[in-house]
């Protein structure tokens, strides 16, 4: 089986210290590709470097939490273009973190990076917390034309089928291993099948039985396999799904 972490901070915690060591681990657990990714400009100049490493591909933006932080539309774009970078992210709104920089300045970044997104035909990583009216309002600007996934996706079956409906796929990762992450489950075994992904959000999301900081991209597989079994398919199909998804939304 082969199985795509699309969404892992491999420059932060306890994982910088030894990301070969823990690519190594995943790619020996069937882990054929994990995306780092960045976002603050610390992150924008340490996550090109992992590119070196097999099995990793990354993806430079600007999370809402730093939105505050200077980065204008052509240091993004050279970056973008320097590193190789298969998507823009992770990007977004976050309305609900009380140290976020305002709403206006995280508007006009976001807009700002969707619209870098789509005239270099990358797919976006978003994220996106107390402000899915607002995400979604500012993505059917867009659509059809912006490609991306909303990462670790909690939300129930009405929020996805909105999410689904502008193009966009779902990220599902550590909350579907949770019996009480109820709406995560839910909009987990309803997503089509061509709108699923895997991450871990290493080392920011537990996953049963182990805690966030001790996850890494090789727990992706005990994502897969839990979301296979709340699906009632077998480990290796979901396996080559989510894959082929990441694969044909990344270009890879």
């Amino acid at each position: 089986m082969r199985w795509f972490d699309t969404h892992c901070h491999l420059d932060m915690g306890p994982l910088r210290s030894r990301p070969g060591e823990v690519m190594a681990q995943a790619r020996a657990a069937g882990v054929e590709t994990v995306l780092a990714v960045a976002y603050d400009h610390a992150s924008l100049t340490s996550v090109p470097a992992l590119k070196a490493l097999p099995g990793v591909a990354i993806a430079l933006g600007q999370h809402p939490w730093v939105a505050g932080e200077d980065l204008d539309r052509e240091t993004l774009a050279g970056l973008l273009r320097a590193h190789g970078a298969i998507a823009v992210g992770e990007i977004g709104l976050d309305f609900k973190y009380h140290d976020a920089p305002g709403r206006e300045r995280q508007r006009a970044q976001f807009t700002m990076q969707c619209e870098l997104a789509m005239d270099l035909n990358l797919p976006v990583c978003l994220h996106v917390r107390g402000a899915v009216d607002e995400c979604l309002a500012t993505l059917a600007r867009f659509a059809p034309r912006l490609r991306g996934v909303v990462h670790a996706f909690s939300r129930g079956q009405a929020v996805a089928e909105r999410f689904v409906r502008l193009g966009l796929c779902l990220g599902f990762g550590g909350a579907v291993t949770m019996d009480n992450a109820r709406s995560a489950r839910e909009a987990a075994a309803w997503a089509p099948p061509d709108r699923l992904m895997l991450e871990t959000d290493a080392p920011a999301i537990a996953v049963r039985g182990i805690p966030a900081e001790a996850v890494e991209p090789k727990h992706v597989v005990e994502v897969g396999h839990a979301l296979a079994k709340l699906r009632g398919v077998a480990p290796h199909a979901l396996a080559a799904t989510t894959t082929e998804n990441a694969r044909h939304l990344f270009s890879l």
